[in-house]
């Protein structure tokens, strides 16, 4: 009788010519790349929101934000509260802010990316890919 595992030891033994092929890649859609640009920024700023809001509740609990306020106070004389500069909304405003920014920034270097490559491949001849069949 012959079992599942004789089968793929048969099938794993038995070689299997990998066809190569060679392709030149002559041009990048450009609304695709600014779909992909747009994409990666999306992740970007969800991170980017994700990782200000730990690091903030982590130096929170951690009291050192309260150690740096008794700092500030000491070297100012009671005029600057830190706590009145540095709360959990106004860090995630300027979170959201730098979030934005950073969206509307990779969009746009994903654009022009895309429209240098372009117009270098008229120069070059484009970028030389291979790719193999398993």
């Amino acid at each position: 009788m012959s079992t599942v595992a004789d089968k793929l030891a048969k099938k794993s033994s038995s070689k299997t010519s990998a066809k190569q092929v060679r392709l030149r890649l002559v041009y990048i859609d450009f609304w695709s790349a600014v779909k992909l640009s747009f994409l990666a920024a999306v992740a970007l700023a969800v991170v980017t929101l994700i990782s200000v809001l730990l690091v903030f509740l982590v130096l929170q609990t951690t009291s050192v934000l309260t150690q740096l306020e008794e700092l500030l106070l000491a070297f100012t004389g009671n005029e600057f509260r830190l706590t009145d500069v540095v709360n959990l909304p106004q860090v995630m405003a300027f979170a959201a802010i730098v979030a934005i920014l950073n969206l509307i920034v990779v969009t746009v270097l994903g654009a022009v990316v895309a429209g240098i490559y372009n117009l270098m491949v008229k120069v070059t001849g484009g970028l030389l890919v291979g790719f193999t069949s398993n």
